[in-house]
């Protein structure tokens, strides 16, 4: 069973950065498309960030296009979400999720297995 575990959430202010890990157990990461989904509260789970399997190709969503960058380390079975120049309305709980399959999807629906999540608080 594929375990996914987020970190390196926390609270920063306007402008700060953080980066995110997402560590992947089992040996099939690698075969996946994976992607960064957020939630804040009342709001539906949002589609931020995708990446093929072998990182050849990322989707970003309008909001966090040009401040997010996702990557990921098949060796390590690690993804990372380095986000820059934050707002408050980033302020979510961050979550990492498989695909099914190795295409980039923004559907939650389109995604097997996700982690815990991790909080990002923003303050102004």
């Amino acid at each position: 069973q594929v375990q996914l575990v987020e970190s390196g959430g926390g609270l920063v202010q306007a402008g700060g950065s953080l980066r995110l890990s997402c560590v992947a157990s089992g040996r099939t990461f690698r075969l996946h498309a994976m992607g960064w989904f957020r939630q804040a509260p009342g709001q539906e789970r949002e589609f931020i960030a995708g990446i093929t399997w072998n990182g050849d190709s990322t989707l970003y969503a309008d909001s966090v296009k040009g401040r997010f960058t996702i990557s990921r380390d098949n060796a390590k079975n690690t993804m990372y979400l380095q986000m820059n120049s934050l707002r408050p309305e980033d302020t979510a709980v961050y979550y990492c999720a498989r695909n099914k399959v190795n295409t980039i999807r923004t559907a939650p629906g389109e995604y097997d297995r996700w982690g815990q999540g991790t909080q990002v608080t923003v303050s102004s």
